[in-house]
């Protein structure tokens, strides 16, 4: 059985009947984005259960073996060529166990959002892209499609119309948008509807970008107070 991560948990209101499965990027932890809760424009939405995981910590073999917080080791500048599979289906398992856990809580799957930034959209992707129901949407930013060569096959037709939320910033040094360009086309040509966003901001997140996350949100969540 997989061990459950820690995290971190924000209620926006007593009761929610949301989730928000949020997973941070390299090196970060759970606490990254807790204060995006501030600042995102929820008016209108049902109550929602936040969760920040924290990822495991390993040696990282693009960063001279140094041990942090990640989902999977990055083995090289080269993303695409050499990943780290068994860790990346390792974190998957994870992942589940979270949206498992907010099921036993109440929280059915089509009303768990995953979300996560560079590492944690990688893993938002591998992961909602294959779970075997329907969730209320994928919310990916600064980040791309890992092991994109096995997705064809190994997809899950429950989430093939779940609404996704792809955004990059367009001066991203660490993971060049057209990594994320190639992520979408990819989403595209498989049929997913993938909403696509651009910013003029390095890997990080700006205030247009919290705004129309915020819109998504409420688009995405619309009808699911009950």
């Amino acid at each position: 059985m997989t061990k459950l991560l820690e995290a971190i948990q924000i209620d926006t209101a007593p009761n929610p009947p949301v989730s928000v499965i949020w997973l941070h990027g390299l090196g970060a932890d759970g606490s990254d984005f807790v204060p995006i809760v501030r600042e995102l424009d929820l008016a209108g939405c049902p109550a929602i259960r936040f969760i920040f995981p924290h990822a495991p910590t390993m040696p990282v073999t693009i960063n001279n073996g140094y041990v942090m917080r990640a989902w999977y080791d990055i083995i090289g500048t080269d993303l695409a060529k050499r990943e780290d599979e068994n860790g990346l289906r390792k974190s998957q398992q994870a992942v589940e166990a979270l949206i498992a856990q907010e099921k036993e809580r109440g929280v059915p799957a089509d009303r768990i959002i995953l979300a996560g930034f560079s590492q944690g959209c990688a893993m938002t992707l591998q992961t909602g892209l294959r779970h075997p129901e329907k969730l209320a949407g994928l919310l990916c930013l600064s980040g791309y499609v890992p092991i994109h060569t096995t997705l064809a096959s190994e997809r899950h037709p429950a989430n093939q119309d779940t609404p996704i939320f792809l955004a990059h910033g367009r001066g991203d040094a660490v993971i060049p948008i057209d990594r994320a360009e190639k992520s979408r086309d990819v989403l595209q040509s498989l049929g997913y509807k993938v909403e696509w966003h651009e910013y003029m901001m390095p890997h990080s997140v700006c205030a247009e970008e919290v705004d129309d996350i915020s819109a998504w949100l409420k688009r995405v969540l619309a009808g699911k107070a009950d």
